[in-house]
């Protein structure tokens, strides 16, 4: 697994917002600062769980997002926010997790 960024929910307006529709979610870019902090707001018909939505999580890069998950719990399916990743979530003593897989010829 590879660090890829720390993500933190907010209910306030941040500096650089990006707004992803599709997501129901506005977000900051973690690679503008060099540890990875993204702010990230939830809209209020967000469909997902409550401890994603109010939780701080942690995201890593795997090689195989199927074995990554292997025997933890599942908060997201693994689903394709975007084009070339493969994302899911899985909770880890009480905390959200993502994990992500970036398609090889990427």
């Amino acid at each position: 697994m590879k660090y890829n960024h720390i993500g933190i929910p907010t209910r306030s307006r941040f500096d650089n917002e990006i707004d992803l529709p599709h997501l129901k979610m506005t977000v900051s870019d973690h690679q503008d600062n060099a540890f990875g902090i993204q702010w990230q707001r939830y809209w209020d018909d967000a469909p997902y769980p409550e401890l994603v939505k109010q939780v701080p999580h942690v995201a890593f890069e795997v090689d195989d997002l199927e074995q990554a998950l292997a025997g933890h719990k599942i908060l997201i399916s693994p689903n394709r926010p975007s084009p070339g990743l493969t994302v899911a979530f899985i909770e880890v003593n009480g905390a959200p997790v993502e994990l992500m897989q970036y398609d090889k010829n990427n």
